[in-house]
């Protein structure tokens, strides 16, 4: 999942906003400062979406001028999983109880910054009537 950011130099340095994430917003004093700090700021306003349990935008297409940014694998497969729960009216309360979990183990997958094995989150997903399904990319 890579989101596009529009990067600004100004006498300040650089800004960096997301136009699906609005929340995301950052600086640097360097391109190379503002690009980290820019996955640093996506992951960060996914706490938003995640605590008030609402599904993330997803993606749009980049145009002219705007850098991806990637967002990690883990937290890529959390937020489909979100959103498969917001789009379903699901309760993870509920999920927890299909997969013969304690609310709490289902509070930690449905955390961001909480590590999760990838079959743990595909089982969720299943348990919701879907298949997580991985692909490979060139490198950009």
């Amino acid at each position: 999942m890579r989101y596009p950011a529009t990067i600004t130099h100004d006498t300040d340095g650089w800004s960096v906003v997301f136009p699906d994430i609005p929340e995301a917003i950052t600086c640097g004093t360097t391109l190379e400062e503002a690009r980290k700090n820019a996955a640093d700021a996506l992951e960060s306003a996914l706490d938003f979406y995640f605590d008030d349990r609402r599904a993330v935008p997803l993606p749009s297409k980049s145009r002219r001028n705007q850098h991806l940014i990637d967002l990690p694998a883990s937290v890529a497969a959390k937020v489909l999983l979100l959103n498969e729960l917001v789009a379903q009216g699901a309760r993870p309360a509920a999920l927890a109880r299909r997969l013969k979990l304690p609310k709490s183990e289902m509070t930690r997958i449905l955390d961001p910054h909480h590590a999760t094995k990838i079959d743990t989150i595909a089982a969720a997903m299943a348990a919701l009537g879907k298949r997580l399904e991985l692909s490979v990319a060139a490198a950009a």
